[in-house]
């Protein structure tokens, strides 16, 4: 498939074959996109490095979101190899462990910065310093979760976090569609990756996605990488300032009948 064939771009995000950002990337390569990849310092290069050569990369660069001299150095650099560039792809986000734990009302000032700084205003960073370099009708979108709307077990201070980031980006899709440039969120549904796993009760969540979804399954690497080809190709050309949800419906419903079963007789999932 060429659908992507002579566009290039850049992946912030990739840590492993496991995770979103993998499935994205991989797509997007297979469909013909030329991808930049960046990790998280030197101890991510080792994981990092293997899964970018596999997918000839040509740049490979150490970015920290937080450092805008280090995302600009990324772009500098994208312009340099490549141009102009066509599409990002934002898979950044973090917040300390403890913040992901017991009671969101607990959450420290410096947990609050911290998860909303990585996770949302890097988006902010990557988009000012993306601008400059990216061709009309290029595509920007980042990867967002359902505790953005809703109050899910143990995601606290993420919620908040991915919250900022789907407003950041309706701002974000305003300011750069007047260059003709496209703005958007995918929210997933829970995949088990390393990071997630982190989470605690996630295997729960797991669960209780599957019970809750129409389409009775937990969405794949597959399903959420063919929606950011979609994103990051000519075929979304008329789509910016969304999120768009895959994750089987889980979002567009209460709870299914089985659910409502667990529900109603308090069993343990």
């Amino acid at each position: 498939m060429d659908l992507m064939k002579g566009k290039k771009g850049v992946i912030f995000g990739v840590s492993n074959t496991h995770g979103i950002a993998y499935g994205i990337a991989k797509q997007l390569y297979d469909a013909g996109a030329e991808i930049a990849f960046t990790y998280a310092g030197e101890p991510m290069e080792k994981r990092v490095r293997p899964i970018a050569e596999s997918m000839d990369a040509k740049i490979i660069m150490s970015c920290d979101v937080t450092k805008e001299d280090e995302v600009k150095a990324v772009f500098k650099e994208c312009e340099k190899v490549y141009g102009k560039i066509d599409f990002v792809v934002h898979a950044v986000a973090f917040a300390q462990k403890e913040d992901l734990m017991g009671r969101f009302v607990d959450t420290s000032a410096e947990g609050w910065n911290t998860a909303l700084g990585v996770s949302a205003y890097s988006l902010v960073t990557v988009c000012r310093n993306a601008e400059p370099v990216m061709n009309e009708g290029g595509s920007i979108f980042a990867l967002t979760y359902l505790g953005s709307i809703l109050s899910v077990p143990s995601y606290n201070v993420m919620g908040v976090a991915k919250a900022a980031l789907e407003s950041s980006m309706r701002f974000l899709a305003v300011d750069l569609g007047k260059k003709g440039i496209r703005v958007n969120c995918i929210s997933a549904g829970p995949v088990k990756t390393l990071a997630s796993m982190g989470i605690n009760g996630f295997s729960k969540m797991l669960k209780a996605a599957v019970l809750r979804a129409p389409l009775g399954r937990n969405v794949s690497l597959e399903d959420v990488g063919k929606a950011g080809l979609y994103l990051a190709s000519d075929l979304s050309t008329g789509t910016t300032g969304e999120v768009i949800y895959v994750d089987c419906g889980c979002h567009s419903a209460y709870a299914s009948t089985d659910e409502m079963d667990i529900i109603s007789n308090n069993t343990e999932i």
